[in-house]
């Protein structure tokens, strides 16, 4: 932008500083503002610095409620005063445009401004250094309180609040990044914010790690009585489990965790375990004796094997012998190494599903892997954890996930010895041999019982002899041996002696699983395990995706998956979902290309099944809006069908990871379009599963996608999604790049300038850049008017009145949320419907209208359940306990947010931050007694928030009248 010039040139350079009492120079000579109207009005233009502000918000933001006269009169009069007094020419520092008027400077002029976009730099920041300068730098802006000096409504309920909150959050963050750093902050700005604001118990928790690594752990005990006693004074409750971690840890003298959540990833112990007492023995001694001073870093062990000689079967069980002895949880991942129907698992892709487990809010997980391996060991740090680490390939796969502190034990099951990490870290290699006849014997008396075994000790050794001491192997045998009852052993073992003869040990288990396989009661069985356990790229395989596979109706596969698992081939590790060992999977993989000339048009009926399941789902989840349906499913295709949201939810969460896979499949397979259609259907899923990296990850790949196809309207759309997913990872400037790439691609369509204008104005809400959000809608909003889209403009409306409301036009906001809401209805838009009676909700509490607020949230909640949206059910619930506490119904508010609480815990950690976050800009102390509310709708010292007991009692400190301390 260029800067405002003189008549004879020279430089005029307009400088507002905001963060703090008001300063203003021009050209570097202080200018004094008279106190009034002019000083709001520098602000609200000086907020926009370099935007038109319409005028209508310029006389709402200065005059508020006290509109007298003209407001157009008014705000023309007030802009030639203080241009009078800022000795700036009619057409220089502010200037007149149609609807409004520009502040003719630099954003980086005013320290607002500079103040966000410094942390916004810091939020997409690659390396901790980096990001640690931009948080100081924007700190330093700070003066005091913003606006002082300053009369506007609009300012100090709408911006003022949102800008402390950044800086509250900046201070976190800077005190983080110095701990990590090894670095002791600076105490004196975080001890005064922290008695400013009493109960936030985040920078509490903060200020008391601070203060113990700067060697002040007696004050830091001190502080934590502080705040207990006026959390029990103010709140009825206890301190948060974060900040009695703290206190722990203090009193223990040990560093403070980062996190609270305590993950027990474990999966089942598996049957059939035979002793390996002798490797039990050997992990066992990697505990140590409890007073043994810790070494330097993790333990690690590697148990090294051939494949099916039971190494996750001895991790897994000695795993969950010795959880106990991991106190701050267990954490699993199967790496998926030698799975020949898909690639391993990346090691960013496994800390990504650490990170998840540990509770981290998705927008909190750093963009790069070193990032989010560095953060992931800083988790861990001074934590006692156990990890297990199956089917690993290499040595690099497994690296960075160690962690990087004593306390915690890794164990690592590979087929390769892993030497690297032998060498590198230290890590303690056990080789698992395959099993002794006499354990292999006691395999099989597990399995079939003790007086089958000893019925027929001869026909017993010849199995054991034939399995070679793979416990998969015997497994298999077993299976067969159980699935007749009433054959006896010694005819097994005639038939297992006749089809194999002589076995090496190394062709043994290729041998047994051909004669379970020839064995199979048909081809129908037989093709289907090449094609489920030889094709499918995911974890596990529904019937639906077996049929579609096979290319028939779901009633012929159900009786050959049955077979299939009773003959040890196939595991039902799920109702319906079936799954096997990765030897199987090869060998299934080997047949498969022997024997199945049709395996690309099976893939391609398995990429259709997810496409088109994926947009059934999604029309339950979202309806039809921006979404369209795939092309025809080919002959053979089984579409799984879901009876309302509940069923078309469960299943996107249990197939997620299939398919992801699936998509990858496809695109590396050259089909385009079926990736482009996973991507689209899968959008909104992901975003309600805080799974955001995932779901950037799926446009990224659509992007591309779609130039193959050549096909500039879908590039346009997807492009349009990934910068919603990258603007939910803080990734604005990217988000605004891939926006400028669909609005260029877009041409002359206004549709699809429409809908990057109404993407536009998501990301700049996040950004926090309401002036901007607010003409991104009005620009979508007048497209979508030209079109005649009904559907667009009662969106664009809803945005409109959410934007206006933000920037405290509450009126404006209730009017066109109105009209939003009408237009929705009729045309029976349900998902905006919801959102629209939300945001009208908002805008009723503003003007003061509790009750009609409240109703629009029944209204919004209502949709939200029929909708099967449980986080916009929660947040709705929340809000609604606002409300009641406003109004003084102390009962009414416990109650829902005793429901908000119990849905929120079966979604993503990072949804209760965001709730408390929106309650905080209705009001503080309804946003600290939710976050301190237990699901049984009890404060941690078992009263309720009227102060009552669940039995009625009232405690002995109770108020006598019921009134909620601090109420409104």
């Amino acid at each position: 932008m260029k800067l405002a010039a003189t008549r004879k040139g020279t430089i005029r350079v307009l400088t507002v500083e905001l963060l703090g009492q008001l300063r203003v120079s021009v050209a570097g000579r202080p200018v004094e503002l008279p106190a009034g109207r002019l000083r709001a009005l520098l602000a609200v233009l000086a907020l926009s610095a370099g935007r038109v502000v319409p005028v209508d918000r310029l006389a709402s933001a200065v005059w508020g409620a006290d509109r007298r006269g003209d407001p157009r009169a008014n705000v023309r009069t007030n802009v030639k005063r203080l241009r009078r007094v800022l000795g700036a020419p009619a057409d220089q520092l502010i200037v007149a445009r149609p609807g409004g008027y520009l502040l003719s400077t630099e954003p980086d002029r005013v320290d607002a401004l500079r103040f966000g976009r410094l942390l916004d730099e810091a939020a997409a920041a690659r390396d901790r250094v980096t990001e640690r300068s931009r948080v100081a730098a924007a700190l330093d802006l700070w003066r005091g309180t913003p606006f002082d000096g300053i009369r506007s409504d609009w300012l100090e309920q709408s911006v003022a609040p949102a800008l402390q909150e950044r800086y509250l959050t900046a201070w976190e963050r800077r005190i983080d990044l110095d701990l990590a750093g090894g670095s002791c902050p600076d105490l004196t700005e975080p001890a005064d914010l922290a008695e400013r604001h009493p109960l936030r118990e985040s920078l509490w928790a903060r200020l008391l790690r601070a203060l113990e690594a700067a060697g002040r752990p007696a004050e830091a005990l001190e502080r934590y009585e502080t705040i207990r006693r006026r959390l029990a004074a103010e709140l009825g409750a206890d301190p948060s489990p974060e900040l009695r971690q703290v206190h722990a840890d203090l009193l223990a003298g040990g560093a403070a965790p980062r996190g609270r959540v305590v993950p027990r990833q474990l999966p089942a112990a598996l049957d059939g375990f035979a002793a390996r007492e002798p490797e039990l023995v050997a992990l066992d001694a990697l505990l140590g004796p409890p007073d043994e001073p810790r070494p330097g870093s993790a333990r690690i062990a590697v148990i090294a094997g051939t494949a099916g000689v039971g190494k996750t079967t001895l991790a897994v069980h000695w795993a969950h012998r010795v959880a106990g002895s991991f106190p701050d949880g267990q954490l699993y991942a199967d790496l998926r190494g030698y799975d020949p129907s898909c690639e391993a698992v990346r090691p960013e892709t496994a800390v990504r599903e650490f990170l998840g487990a540990l509770e981290v809010p998705p927008h909190r997980i750093p963009d790069g892997p070193a990032a989010q391996a560095g953060l992931y060991r800083s988790l861990l740090a001074g934590r006692r954890m156990l990890v297990v680490l199956d089917n690993a390939r290499d040595a690099g796969q497994v690296a960075p996930l160690l962690p990087g502190a004593p306390g915690c034990l890794v164990l690592v099951t590979s087929r390769d010895h892993l030497a690297g990490l032998v060498m590198t870290y230290g890590a303690r290699p056990l080789t698992l041999d395959l099993l002794p006849p006499d354990e292999a014997r006691r395999l099989l008396a597990r399995r079939l019982g003790h007086d089958r075994i000893a019925a027929d000790p001869d026909a017993t050794g010849t199995i054991v002899r034939r399995c070679a001491g793979l416990p998969l192997a015997l497994a298999i045998v077993a299976a067969r041996a159980a699935i007749q009852p009433a054959h006896p052993l010694g005819e097994l073992a005639g038939e297992l002696r006749d089809t194999l003869g002589a076995l090496d040990r190394a062709a043994g288990v290729r041998a047994i699983f051909s004669w379970s396989y020839e064995t199979l009661g048909g081809e129908a069985a037989a093709r289907l395990f090449r094609l489920v356990a030889g094709l499918h790229p995911g974890p596990g395989c529904t019937v639906d995706a077996a049929a579609s596979l096979a290319g028939v109706p779901v009633s012929r596969v159900r009786a050959p998956l049955a077979e299939l698992a009773r003959a040890s081939l196939l595991a039902e590790h799920a109702p319906g979902r079936y799954s096997c060992h990765d030897l199987l999977r090869a060998y299934a993989s080997e047949l498969c290309l022997a024997r199945d000339d049709d395996r690309d048009a099976a893939l391609r009926r398995l990429a259709d099944h997810y496409a088109h399941t994926a947009y059934a789902a999604a029309l339950h989840l979202h309806g039809p809006v921006e979404i369209e349906a795939p092309a025809a499913p080919l002959p053979g295709v089984s579409v799984t069908g879901f009876e309302g949201s509940d069923e078309a939810m469960d299943w996107l969460t249990a197939e997620r990871p299939a398919l992801l896979a699936v998509l990858k499949l496809a695109a590396d397979l050259g089909l385009d379009r079926h990736v482009c259609d996973l991507a689209r259907a899968l959008f909104v899923h992901l975003h309600r599963r805080g799974r955001w990296h995932d779901r950037a990850e799926t446009q990224r790949v659509a992007v591309a996608a779609a130039r193959r196809l050549g096909d500039r309207a879908e590039e346009i759309r997807v492009r349009r999604n990934l910068a919603a997913a990258l603007a939910d990872l803080g990734r604005f400037d990217d988000a605004h790049h891939h926006l400028d790439a669909a609005l260029e691609r877009s041409g002359d369509d206004p549709a699809h300038q429409a809908w990057t204008h109404h993407y536009r104005g998501h990301v700049h809400a996040l950004q926090g850049r309401d002036a901007e959000a607010l003409d991104a809608a009005r620009r979508a909003h007048d497209l979508f008017a030209r079109l005649g889209d009904r559907s667009g403009q009662a969106i664009a409306l809803t945005d409109l009145g959410l934007h206006h409301g933000r920037l405290g036009d509450h009126g404006q906001a209730r009017d066109l949320c109105e009209q939003a809401l009408a237009l929705h209805q009729e045309l029976g838009n349900r998902p905006y419907q919801a959102h629209a009676w939300s945001c009208l909700a908002d805008a009723h509490l503003r003007l003061g209208d509790t009750a009609a607020a409240v109703d629009c949230h029944h209204r919004a909640l209502a949709l939200f359940r029929a909708l099967g949206d449980p986080y916009a059910e929660a947040s709705t619930l929340a809000h609604l306990g606002a409300c009641h506490r406003l109004a003084g119904d102390h009962a009414a508010a416990r109650e829902h947010w005793r429901h908000a609480h119990l849905l929120l815990g079966d979604l993503d950690p990072s949804t209760t931050d965001q709730i408390r976050a929106q309650l905080a800009a209705l009001d503080g102390l309804a946003a600290a007694t939710f976050s301190a509310t237990r699901p049984d709708g009890t404060r941690p010292d078992g009263t309720r928030l009227d102060g009552t007991r669940p039995d009625g009692a009232f405690p002995v400190d109770a108020c006598p009248d019921g009134a909620f301390p601090g109420g409104a």
